[in-house]
């Protein structure tokens, strides 16, 4: 990094998550340790061997949008759109906001609407095509969250659209970093969704056993990253955005600025579907990048949040990962997984912990990995067991590793 660079801060963040639905409250929960997994009651999940999950159970869409608007979008859509009213509402920038031009959207999701295919599917067969709703294939799309956030705030520059399953919302933040350092933009509304507690998302991934099915009475203690008894993540909903804006644009109007992404880097596995790299190489490759990229050394990275997911190969391959990359130092790091109390959000999980590196860094302390009870072998970091821990922390390293080797991470800093 040249001292030249285009630095970008974050000036606005929401969080749609089944521990809060705002910053303060989802911060004292996570502060808390208390897990928002619970039995599944959108649906009956009685036939399923996993019957839990984070469903976000007190969201009411209609808070945000019109009921016309809101009937035309899926549940993605409305966590994107509730998450990026709240950002744009936090940043402080004036409505309508000008120079729309220099304004762009990049927003992400794992799966989409694809729930209202699901839908749509059933009614054209069982009631026939005068019955189907005609929005119900727009609805589908991935790149819905992105449209309805342009058309909502009228921001007509850069736009962009990423789905890359589990590392989609690090990336759209690093990558919405970049269309400002380009100087494609002055302010950029990034963010990541997901909508996928349905009976068939849930089936599916039992079938591959990548969820637990033996905590369906506990369901709080199911998500247990690090656990020598983790059974796979517990699926989970919502969406995270933050306000990007160059430094030099988010001080002239004189805003707030909680934090700057100072580093970011991407890259993929070309490994397997759905297994990490044996070696971690891709988790290595991916940290180091984005640690260079925000120009500080090693030993300067004082907090991970980890991808952390709860299943057996993710954690060990990305202790195997820290510990390769940080030598001795890895022991010193205190790590945490966000997903032990709020579960796997796919698309959205990367904004959502972005936005706790960023809470960490401006309250001094980390939030607890809960539910780790029962010590694995090799996994000796400091996943920082149960409790929350006071500590100052400057710089922040963020990590999402996704389904096809998609790897992401973000380095967040505090401001001078």
């Amino acid at each position: 990094m040249t001292n030249s660079r285009t630095r970008v801060v974050v000036t606005g963040m929401g969080v749609m998550s089944c521990v809060g639905t705002d910053p303060e409250t989802f911060w004292a929960s996570l502060i808390a340790g208390k897990s928002g997994i619970r039995k599944i009651s959108s649906f009956d999940p009685s036939d399923l061997p996993c019957q839990i999950a984070g469903e976000i159970s007190e969201f009411d869409v209609l808070d945000y949008l019109p009921k016309k608007e809101a009937r035309r979008m899926a549940r993605s859509t409305h966590f994107a759109m509730a998450a990026a009213i709240e950002a744009m509402k936090d940043s402080g920038l004036p409505d309508p906001l000008p120079n729309l031009e220099r304004v762009g959207v990049y927003f992400g999701t794992g799966i989409g609407g694809m729930e209202r295919a699901v839908e749509g599917l059933e009614v054209l067969r069982v009631q026939g095509l005068a019955r189907v709703n005609p929005f119900f294939m727009p609805s589908v799309l991935p790149n819905m969250p992105a449209f309805y956030v342009t058309r909502h705030f009228g921001a007509v520059g850069p736009n962009l659209t990423i789905t890359t399953a589990c590392a989609t919302g690090s990336q759209i933040i690093g990558e919405g970093a970049q269309a400002i350092r380009n100087g494609w933009a002055d302010v950029v509304i990034a963010g990541g969704t997901e909508a996928m507690i349905e009976h068939w998302a849930v089936g599916g991934f039992s079938v591959l056993r990548a969820i637990p099915f033996n905590f369906n009475d506990e369901p709080e203690r199911a998500s247990r990253p690090f656990d020598a008894l983790r059974e796979g993540f517990v699926f989970s909903e919502g969406s995270g955005c933050v306000v990007l804006e160059s430094l030099e644009h988010a001080e002239a109007r004189g805003a707030r600025i909680h934090a700057e992404v100072a580093g970011y880097a991407s890259s993929s596995d070309a490994f397997h579907i759905a297994a990490p790299h044996p070696d971690a190489e891709g988790a290595i490759r991916t940290m180091d990048l984005a640690i260079k990229d925000a120009g500080v050394e090693l030993e300067e990275i004082e907090y991970i949040n980890a991808h952390g997911t709860s299943t057996q190969l993710n954690d060990a391959t990305e202790t195997m990962a820290i510990k390769k990359l940080f030598g001795e130092k890895a022991k010193e790091i205190p790590i945490s997984s966000t997903k032990s109390m709020m579960g796997h959000a796919m698309g959205a999980s990367g904004t959502i912990e972005a936005i706790v590196c960023i809470l960490t860094i401006q309250n001094g302390m980390i939030h607890p990995t809960i539910n780790y009870e029962n010590p694995d072998e090799g996994l000796d970091l400091d996943y920082v067991p149960n409790q929350a821990r006071k500590a100052d922390i400057d710089i922040a390293l963020s990590n999402s590793f996704g389904l096809g080797g998609q790897n992401a991470c973000l380095v967040l800093k505090r401001m001078d």
